[in-house]
């Protein structure tokens, strides 16, 4: 097995008196400007690697310690390529020559690329991870279809690499260009819509049931806490899953909620039943797309569906937005709310790709990784039972 750092992607000097591999930047000492800026420009958008949510997700004192980055610059030392990394021993305990797209929500790992220079960003970022002395980069939860993933095979291709699928699913998305009204008749049907707006009736027995949008700083600000005491109120409150249970992550993500707010990349669904909130949604923005974090309702009205109820006012709002074209649920496959909703479908999955042409650890690599998601994926079923 090839030497590898254990802590941080690789950094020592192999043995042999070899030249010194690559030492990659940490995450957390990236320019933030330089940084927003080639966000600005990507290729393909993701709210999640926006250096806000980026550190705020990754900014625990043992994350800032062992994520780095993969990055690109331009001949005027402008960021053109970022790529947020952890070692294999990091993200998963196990000791393989292998970078991994860090993300702890596993929500969307598209690297961020600048669209007048991808090619050359994607070449650049292969060419660096294979400078730490890594055989493969793991990059998990990549659009498979998308344009950056397009354009990292183009880069694996000219040195005559082949990316390897792990795992494919695919996840509900809602295209914004459609009429919701329309959208919503086709996906539910006028039986469907006509409970639905039986239930909002419902809550009429608690005070005026109304939709909002919260997207000032100091309005999501507020509908953030909504949000967190929501979201513990049920189930993933009683399991400890709650953001509520990680206060300082919570305390981070709320800043990070805050400052996104300010550029319009974060505003905050809320559904009230008089003057009681019953249900939140964070939703993240960037470029002309969408992304839904995470939704949080109030148990004691579970009765009147109101994760539903939110989801449809929110498809509407998200519909009347020209900015919007596409929205990522960022659910998981064949969610039981969404995916009745918003019929739209991306096609998601874990992409290995080899740093090395006929590289003999790249088949032993594949077959360990394949076979710790099979038992995640065992392991996540007998918990479902």
């Amino acid at each position: 097995m090839a030497d590898i750092a254990t802590s941080t992607p690789i950094t020592r000097a192999p043995r042999g008196g070899a030249a010194t591999r690559a030492v990659l930047p940490a995450m957390a000492a990236i320019d933030a400007g330089g940084w927003r800026d080639l966000a600005d420009r990507a290729l393909e958008p993701n709210a999640y690697y926006l250096p806000e949510w980026a550190m705020a997700a990754n900014g625990d004192a043992r994350a800032r310690a062992v994520t780095h980055a993969l990055t690109a610059d331009d001949a005027s030392g402008a960021l053109i390529g970022l790529l947020p990394v952890l070692s294999a021993w990091q993200a998963f305990r196990l000791p393989l020559p292998v970078l991994v797209s860090a993300d702890p929500f596993r929500s969307l790992d598209t690297p961020v690329l600048d669209r007048g220079a991808a090619d050359r960003a994607a070449a650049a970022m292969l060419a660096q991870a294979r400078a730490t002395g890594a055989h493969a980069l793991l990059l998990r939860d990549v659009a498979r279809d998308g344009e950056a993933m397009q354009t990292l095979s183009r880069a694996a291709a000219a040195d005559g690499l082949s990316p390897v699928l792990l795992r494919g699913w695919s996840r509900a998305c809602l295209d914004a260009t459609r009429d919701g009204d329309e959208l919503l008749r086709d996906a539910l049907g006028g039986k469907r819509l006509k409970e639905y707006r039986r239930l909002t009736r419902r809550l009429g027995d608690h005070g005026e049931a109304r939709f909002s949008m919260a997207r000032t700083p100091d309005a999501v600000a507020e509908a953030y806490d909504l949000f967190l005491a929501l979201e513990a109120s049920g189930w993933k409150g009683r399991r400890g899953t709650a953001l509520m249970h990680q206060p300082e992550l919570a305390g981070r993500l709320r800043q990070a909620a805050i400052a996104l707010a300010a550029r319009g990349a974060c505003e905050i669904a809320l559904l009230h039943a008089g003057a009681e909130p019953i249900a939140a949604g964070i939703v993240l923005r960037q470029g002309d797309r969408a992304f839904f974090f995470k939704l949080g309702i109030a148990e004691g009205f579970a009765r009147h569906s109101p994760g539903v109820l939110l989801t449809l006012e929110l498809t509407r709002h998200l519909c009347a937005d020209p900015a919007i074209a596409m929205v990522d649920s960022t659910a998981a496959p064949d969610h039981p709310m969404i995916d009745p909703i918003w019929r739209g479908r991306l096609a998601m999955g874990d992409v290995l790709i080899p740093l090395r042409s006929r590289d003999p650890l790249f088949g032993p690599i594949t077959l360990a990784l394949r076979a710790r998601e099979a038992l995640r994926q065992t392991a996540k079923r007998m918990l479902k039972r």
